[in-house]
């Protein structure tokens, strides 16, 4: 039975060692993912003040058996290695927590609850592109969450992009909402340290 599961990696209000680490640790997630058969789709990285870091990051998995995955990664991970960015930094031990909720129990996606409204698309494209009202912005209604695309001529394909990037922002959106309401030990930063790790990776960044 195929089952759809959100995953958040999050660097709580840890430094910017910690955001390092949410990138490498999504890396190492979504190759282990692949070699397990196990469809792995990012939905937002959040990115961190330096190139290649990630305050947070938002996934999708779907796949037949995700409970070992699952298990394996969902805490506190905590990552040994020295600092990249302060050479003479004594620390060594940064912290992530991952978190993962099944999709059936988050609000069902309705494509009901959506209003579609058609616009003008702007920018490049010659005298052709402000003719027609191609462009498509969605509204989700109990959200208020809105998107637009306006990636092709075609307004029935803008609308088939607009729905997809809609869903796939309430997803994340939907997990926040969920993350929040969570009070686990990583939420915080500082109990996120103490907390008992569930992974320890040993690893040169």
């Amino acid at each position: 039975m195929m089952k759809k599961m959100t995953i958040q990696i999050t660097s709580g209000k840890g430094p910017v060692e910690c955001c390092r680490v949410v990138a490498c640790v999504q890396s190492l997630m979504i190759k282990q993912a692949q070699q397990q058969d196990i469809q792995i789709e990012v939905l937002e990285n959040k990115a961190g003040e330096l190139n290649g870091t990630l305050l947070s990051a938002t996934m999708i998995i779907v796949g037949d058996s995700l409970d070992a995955f699952v298990k394996e990664w969902v805490g506190t991970v905590q990552w040994i290695a020295q600092s990249p960015y302060r050479k003479y930094h004594k620390r060594k031990n940064w912290f992530v927590g991952v978190a993962a909720f099944d999709v059936k129990e988050q609000t069902q996606w309705n494509p009901k609850d959506v209003k579609l409204e058609t616009c003008r698309s702007s920018g490049p494209g010659g005298q052709n592109v402000n003719k027609v009202e191609t462009a498509v912005r969605g509204t989700h209604l109990p959200s208020g969450l809105q998107v637009m695309a306006m990636d092709t001529r075609s307004q029935l394909e803008n609308k088939k992009l607009c729905l997809a990037r809609l869903e796939a922002k309430i997803m994340v959106w939907q997990t926040e909402q969920l993350v929040a309401q969570q009070q686990s030990q990583w939420q915080e930063h500082n109990a996120l340290e103490r907390g008992n790790p569930v992974k320890t990776i040993r690893a040169v960044i």
